[in-house]
């Protein structure tokens, strides 16, 4: 639940079907109560309704918190401090950035990293369709140059960003291309560019 609105939307199901949630937060409800099992398949189905699931088990509720985590990151920039992605993702979930990169890798076949650099390129594209210039996006998304940035978004998407924004349907690109996931990019590569202070780091503690 990456948007306030969503959270507002999980809030009101659950208030609608009796439930007082105590916090609901990104990715996560707290209850002040244990729910039994009736209760619990009709909290599944309500959240259903808005396109949400329930998830029970530890370490699939880890990975999509990694998972938002991460989105937030690159989505709301504006928030987020002034350090790499491997400081922001260990704060922000509050285990070391080597057991989280761990679990991850080995529940998802992908590493941190280049899920990060899928996430960029995804909010590249739409930046891109939003007329916004390829040196702003770069500032916005910290890479430490156009060309940088450039390079990265043709090895993801096999586009470079010029040709992307020139085709008159950027819809049928992603229809073409494919909204990646992460299982499909382990071949993808992270650039070496160590002067991304954002990418710098990510695979370290």
């Amino acid at each position: 639940m990456v948007s306030h609105c969503c959270i507002l939307m999980v809030q009101e199901k659950l208030i609608t079907i009796g439930l007082k949630p105590k916090n609901v937060a990104l990715g996560e409800v707290q209850i002040d109560k244990i729910l039994s099992t009736e209760q619990l398949e009709e909290v599944k189905a309500s959240l259903a309704e808005i396109g949400f699931e329930v998830l029970e088990d530890k370490t699939t509720v880890l990975i999509h918190k990694i998972k938002d985590a991460i989105r937030e990151a690159v989505y709301n920039l504006d928030e987020k401090p002034e350090s790499n992605y491997s400081e922001f993702i260990s704060q922000k979930l509050e285990h070391e950035y080597s057991f989280i990169s761990n679990v991850f890798s080995k529940e998802t076949g992908t590493t941190i990293q280049q899920y990060i650099i899928l996430q960029k390129t995804e909010r590249a594209k739409e930046l891109i369709i939003e007329n916004v210039s390829l040196k702003e996006i770069s500032y916005i998304l910290h890479y430490s140059s156009v060309a940088h940035f450039c390079t990265q978004f043709k090895k993801v998407t096999g586009l470079t960003p010029t040709y992307f924004k020139s085709l008159s349907d950027p819809y049928i690109v992603d229809k073409i291309i494919g909204s990646h996931s992460p299982e499909d990019q382990n071949q993808i590569q992270p650039n070496s560019d160590n002067n991304d202070r954002l990418n710098q780091g990510a695979e370290s503690a």
